[in-house]
């Protein structure tokens, strides 16, 4: 009678046992999880060794750190599988520094790492000094012979891979020492080499490989197409003894970031299974084309087949309608969203919002501003750079007051856009003003953006010589675009003999910008120096330097249409051209000159 008492306990409480353990595995929503917290300590399970470790794991992936330490502490003798978990969370969380903090309290508390331990170490490795924790962990690796399970050196040479050249070296190293390598060896390797931009060494070792798998094509594959080798990268993929999603999706990608949107379209059309990602990459494609038309045609077709548009893809077409000024697609897509009844994640709203700010409606750009429930700095940024764009310097200082009054952190890219406002609005002694409390107050160290800025707003406002000064003080090395906006000023105000100064400086920094040579003999040409207007020309001529053509684009009927200079291509370029005859005549009558330019 005992045993028939006892056994239906042991089985509830096995089947409890088991069924929590599912629930946490599957647990997302964070008041559920403490609803099953709750039970587990009813059930005086929460300093079971299966159950603990699976908690933690569960308010890491609700991001909720705080709550997994507790479990944690109330282990009384906790093993290094929980700690490895505690790593794990914390590197998950981006919580780098309190990884290292349990690795060390775990040795302080006598336990040794096992084989988990160090690569879950490794994800935690980040920011400046990653290199040398590294090679510390490296060092333990090589104390505690752990070398011998395959994974652990793998994850090595991984993480090595991602400290730059000299990661890469010792990576390289580590490879060749190994008397076992698996398929991930070999793959991380190469995915090394790729992200440093080795691509003739990555398809060496890609073609001494003993075994590929998809990872292997895939990773080679993406590399030339970031490299721009659109024909070696089609080569490779037809080659490809098998091709998956990925392998479609980069080919598509490759051929739409170089322009060939035919070549594009009829690979994505021959793919056999096509998820969200060539999708967006097909109709951002179009978008950053300026081909409004196509773009939509195919997101409709999107959704006839089923793919609801997430973030991600709404991201994409809006960053390249933003990229391209594609405005009116810009706002079918708002409407999709707003139709889809779907909270607007900050994200999305950011998209929208540049988009609205570059292609110039600053009225629908506040209103998706305003309208936010939560804002980040990235919101701001984007709402004061459009301000300060298109000529709203002090409405975008006003913003800027109002974000600091609402107690937002402003960042190095809030200041460029301040600074920006200030030079568009010739509002000098504001300008100055927030260059000098950047660092002061905020904590920030100017970088080459923002003395780009102030010389553009010194220079605009006549102040050459103090713009040449802070150019000279500069803490790093001024660049062409520095020198280039000191040019334009002496342009605008005539300056020959400064010009001629800084087109010294340019020339050594970059003989074949034609610019350069173009604004000079601009220069020469306002000051009447013509005998100097046709030495500057000469000198053009002899280097075999040209100018590259202007280019000039409008939006209509949902297409947007470029032209440069004496272009014929456009079909309809003879009404095009008989129009500006008649508005040529009409300027002329009312008595404009136009002014030479080179």
């Amino acid at each position: 009678m005992c045993t028939a008492i006892r056994t239906p306990t042991w089985v509830s409480k096995r089947r409890f046992f088991e069924q929590t353990l599912s629930d946490l595995h599957k647990c997302s929503n964070l008041n559920h999880l403490k609803q099953i917290q709750a039970q587990i300590f009813k059930a005086n399970l929460h300093q079971d060794p299966f159950v603990a470790p699976k908690l933690i794991q569960a308010f890491s992936l609700c991001r909720q750190m705080t709550l997994a330490v507790n479990v944690f502490s109330q282990i009384q003798e906790p093993n290094v599988h929980l700690y490895n978990t505690l790593m794990k969370a914390y590197a998950q969380n981006s919580q780098h520094s309190q990884a290292f903090s349990t690795f060390f309290e775990m040795q302080k508390n006598d336990l040794y790492p096992d084989n988990y331990t160090y690569p879950i170490l490794l994800k935690a490795c980040s920011g400046q000094f990653v290199l040398r924790q590294v090679q510390m962990i490296h060092t333990h690796i090589e104390k505690f012979g752990f070398y011998s399970d395959i994974y652990v050196p793998n994850s090595l040479i991984d993480t090595y891979s991602r400290c730059g050249k000299t990661g890469i070296d010792s990576a390289k190293k580590l490879f060749d020492s190994m008397t076992e390598r698996d398929v991930v060896s070999w793959n991380s390797m190469i995915g090394g080499l790729v992200k440093l931009g080795e691509l003739g060494q990555a398809r060496k070792l890609f073609d001494e490989m003993p075994e590929r798998d998809t990872v292997s094509w895939n990773t080679v594959l993406d590399g030339y197409v970031k490299a721009g080798e659109v024909n070696s990268a089609f080569e490779l993929f037809q080659k490809m003894p098998e091709r998956n999603v990925v392998s479609w999706s980069t080919m598509v990608s490759g051929y739409s970031k170089a322009g060939d949107m035919d070549m594009a379209k009829l690979l994505f059309d021959k793919m056999p299974v096509k998820n969200l990602v060539p999708w967006t990459i097909m109709i951002s494609g179009y978008a950053e084309k300026g081909l409004a038309k196509e773009a939509f045609t195919l997101y409709d077709q999107m959704e006839k087949a089923g793919l609801q548009p997430d973030d991600g893809t709404f991201i994409s077409i809006l960053a390249a309608c933003a990229e391209s000024g594609l405005l009116s697609l810009g706002k079918r897509i708002h409407f999709k969203i707003e139709r889809s009844k779907l909270r607007c994640s900050v994200k999305v709203c950011n998209a929208l919002l540049d988009m609205y700010a570059k292609c110039g409606n600053l009225d629908k750009a506040l209103t998706v501003f305003d309208g936010m429930v939560e804002r980040d700095v990235v919101s701001w940024n984007s709402m004061l750079q459009g301000l300060a764009l298109h000529g709203h310097g002090e409405k975008a200082l006003d913003l800027f007051s109002r974000m600091i009054g609402e107690g937002v952190e402003p960042d190095g890219v809030t200041f460029v856009s301040v600074l920006c406002s200030c030079s568009h609005a010739g509002l000098l002694d504001e300008g100055r003003h927030y260059f000098s409390i950047i660092e002061k107050d905020y904590g920030i160290v100017p970088q080459v953006e923002h003395y780009g800025c102030m010389v553009d707003l010194l220079g605009r406002s006549g102040h050459l010589k103090e713009a040449f000064e802070l150019i000279k003080s500069m803490p790093m090395e001024p660049n062409a675009i520095i020198w280039g906006t000191l040019l334009g000023a002496c342009r605008l105000h005539n300056d020959v003999e400064l010009a001629e100064d800084v087109v010294s400086r340019l020339v050594k920094l970059d003989t074949k910008d034609a610019g350069t040579y173009a604004i000079l003999s601009n220069i020469y040409s306002a000051a009447g120096e013509w005998d100097n207007v046709s030495k500057v020309r000469l000198q053009m001529k002899s280097t075999s330097i040209q100018k590259p053509p202007g280019a000039s684009s409008i939006e209509l009927e949902d297409e947007v249409h470029e032209f440069t200079v004496a272009d014929r291509s456009h079909p309809q370029s003879s009404r095009i051209y008989h129009m500006i005859d008649r508005l040529r005549q009409h300027l002329e009558q009312v008595g404009y000159v136009p002014r030479a330019h080179y």
